[in-house]
């Protein structure tokens, strides 16, 4: 459970790194020490008591985290259940109900609602499967669980401050089991650097205000480089012996399309690209086999709100399917 290593410090050359607690650290002992370091963040002692009450380790967090499943699905196989044509046309029910306010908030901030509904969509089911876990308590677990402490650990004290500013209770903060919360599921460091307000009421509620769900998520793409005179990418058909080390989304594999027409690649029904003076990236997520794209910087900018080809497709393929 606790990982196995003593207390060491480790030198950096910019100082000396945090400790690493001890093996036979307990849960209670460790919650005692997020508390002090939250206190010395100036969080106050009765949002701690609230928050950390009857908090507990939960082993199917940790269960969660250690069982991801490692990729079995080939994108041919896993897009069809990413986006089954009832997720299509629920996308593009809520994109005429909230068109109003989605026009708004994407001239606001400068992304097509289509993408925000997308995301919305992949994200939680626009909203319905946002998760019950503590989050709290799933942070800490994950914490005091070791394998990825800094990080966890820095989420705890991020959610802690959420709470500190009034955001929402710490009964109310439900979320997945790594912490993310909401209906854009956020994790607290992405909600305190992304999330806003989208209706004028200075709240900023991401677990049922939809205005603020949809401008967060806007907040969040156009901070990270989102250009709304773009799209994101098309499917391609690649020439025979095209070198693999031309694929991936490395600044250094970066051509135009021009480029990539001179190297062979061509539109899915074979005609010539567009001739747009853009930059792209070809990526085929199944290595050799099976579909391949040329992605713009917006795809970069979904790959920062999550790192995997499978999600960024998926929000795209979806995006596209909304009218």
């Amino acid at each position: 459970m606790r990982k196995q290593w003593v207390a060491v410090f480790v030198s950096l050359g910019l100082g000396l790194a945090s400790p690493i607690v001890s093996a036979d650290e307990s849960f209670d002992n460790y919650v005692s020490g997020l508390k002090q370091e939250a206190r010395e963040k100036g969080i106050d002692d009765a949002i701690l008591e609230s928050a950390f009450a009857d908090v507990k380790f939960i082993e199917r967090a940790v269960k969660a985290d250690k069982n991801q499943p490692e990729k079995k699905l080939t994108l041919d196989e896993y897009l069809p259940r990413a986006v089954p044509q009832w997720k299509i046309e629920q996308a593009n029910q809520y994109y005429q109900q909230h068109k109003q306010t989605l026009d708004r908030i994407g001239r606001e901030y400068g992304v097509q609602p289509r993408f925000i509904v997308a995301l919305w969509g992949v994200e939680s089911n626009f909203g319905r499967l946002t998760g019950s876990y503590n989050v709290i308590e799933a942070l800490t677990t994950l914490a005091y669980e070791g394998r990825r402490e800094a990080f966890f650990r820095e989420q705890v004290m991020a959610a802690l401050t959420i709470l500190h500013q009034g955001h929402i209770t710490a009964a109310d903060m439900k979320g997945s089991w790594a912490g993310a919360m909401g209906q854009p599921q956020f994790m607290p460091t992405s909600y305190l650097t992304f999330a806003v307000d989208g209706n004028g009421d200075d709240k900023v509620d991401i677990w049922k205000t939809e205005d603020d769900v949809f401008a967060s998520a806007a907040n969040y793409l156009k901070k990270s480089g989102w250009d709304d005179q773009y799209t994101w990418g098309r499917q391609v058909r690649l020439p025979e012996g095209l070198g693999d080390n031309l694929k991936g989304v490395e600044s250094q594999k970066m051509k135009t399309l021009s480029e990539w027409q001179q190297l062979g690649v061509r539109r899915l029904n074979g005609a010539a690209l567009p001739k747009v003076d853009v930059n792209a990236w070809l990526v085929q997520p199944d290595d050799n086999h099976g579909r391949a794209y040329l992605v713009y910087g917006n795809y970069q900018t979904l790959l920062k709100w999550n790192r995997s080809h499978y999600f960024a497709l998926a929000v795209s393929t979806l995006a596209d399917s909304i009218r």
